[in-house]
C-alpha cells in the first residue's frame, strides 16, 4: 500500500504533468525535423502552446470571453442544479418505495439509453435557441447519472443498521436524516463531481448545434475558418472552466462530509 501523498507534492506532480504535455507539444510543432526542415506536427493543424496561451491571454485581456463565459455559466449552472437536485429527489423517492421503482423501472432505462445529441435538435425546437434548449440538454446529462447513484447509495444501506435504528425508536424522518442521508452522501457527491462535465457538455453541444453566445458558438465560429489556435483556446477555457466548478463541489463536499475518515473522502474523489 503506498504512502499518502501531501497536498502541496500532489499539487507539484499534477503542475509538472501539465508543463511536461505542453513541452512535447510545443518540441513536436515547432522543431525542425528531417530533410524538408519542418516540425513533426504541422502547426497549422496543431498550432503550438504558446500561440494558444497568448489567444487565451488576449481574448481575456480584451473582455471578449466574458460574455460568452458568462452565458456558458449560466447555462451549465442551471442545468447542473436542476439534473442534480432532480436526480437527488426521484433517486431517494424511487429507492425508497420499490413498487415505483418497478413500475418506471424499464421507462427509466430506456430514456437513460437515448443518445442525448439526437434530442439537441428537438429541444431547440421545442425551446428555441436561447439558453434553456441547452440547460434541457446538460440536464438530461446530469440527471440519470446522479439518479442511479443516489438510488444505489441508499439501497446499499445495511439492513442492520437499518434494523438497529428502528429498535432505538427512529422514525422515518429519523431515519432519513441520520441514516439514508449520510449513506447516500458519498455515492451523490461521486456523482456530482463527473455531472459538472457533462453539464458543461450539454451546454457547449448545444451552442455548436446553435447560438448566438457562449463557448460552443465560439469554438464553432473558430472551426468554420480553420482557426485551430481559436478551438485550442476555447477547450482550454472550457477545461478551467470545469476545474473551477468542480473545486466549489469538492469544497462543499468536504463541508458536508467532515465527519466521515480522510481515506473515505479521497476514495470518492477518485471515484
Amino acid at each position: 500500500m503506498s504512502r499518502p501523498v501531501s497536498r502541496p507534492v500532489l499539487l507539484a506532480l499534477q503542475v509538472l504533468a501539465g508543463l511536461a504535455f505542453l513541452l512535447v507539444w510545443h518540441l513536436l510543432t515547432t522543431i525542425p525535423v528531417g530533410e524538408k526542415g519542418k516540425p513533426l506536427f504541422d502547426p497549422f493543424f496543431f498550432s503550438t502552446p504558446l500561440d494558444v496561451l497568448a489567444r487565451t491571454w488576449k481574448d481575456f485581456a480584451s473582455g471578449e470571453i466574458w460574455r460568452h463565459l458568462g452565458i456558458t455559466l449560466l447555462e451549465t449552472v442551471l442545468a447542473f442544479a436542476t439534473g442534480a437536485i432532480g436526480g437527488i429527489l426521484l433517486g431517494f423517492a424511487f429507492a425508497r418505495r420499490e413498487l415505483l421503482a418497478a413500475v418506471f423501472d424499464p421507462y427509466v432505462k430506456a430514456a437513460n439509453a437515448l443518445p442525448r445529441v439526437v434530442l439537441a435538435p428537438i429541444f431547440a425546437l421545442w425551446f428555441g435557441l436561447g439558453i434553456w434548449s441547452k440547460v434541457a440538454l446538460g440536464f438530461t446529462l446530469v440527471f440519470f447519472i446522479v439518479f442511479f447513484n443516489v438510488y444505489q447509495g441508499v439501497k446499499e444501506v445495511s439492513p442492520t443498521v437499518l434494523a438497529n435504528a428502528r429498535m432505538l425508536g427512529m422514525n422515518e424522518r429519523q431515519l432519513m436524516r441520520h441514516v439514508y442521508w449520510p449513506a447516500a452522501l458519498t455515492w451523490m457527491f461521486s456523482s456530482l463531481h463527473t455531472s459538472v462535465g457533462f453539464a458543461l457538455v450539454g451546454a457547449v453541444v448545444g451552442e455548436y448545434l446553435g447560438s448566438a453566445g457562449g463557448l460552443g458558438y465560439k469554438i464553432h465560429e473558430a472551426e468554420s475558418v480553420f482557426d485551430v489556435t481559436g478551438v485550442f483556446s476555447g477547450m482550454l477555457v472550457l477545461a478551467l472552466f470545469v476545474i473551477v466548478i468542480d473545486t466549489f463541489v469538492t469544497l462543499i463536499e468536504r463541508r458536508l462530509l467532515k465527519w466521515r475518515p480522510d481515506s473515505a473522502a479521497a476514495t470518492s474523489r477518485t471515484a
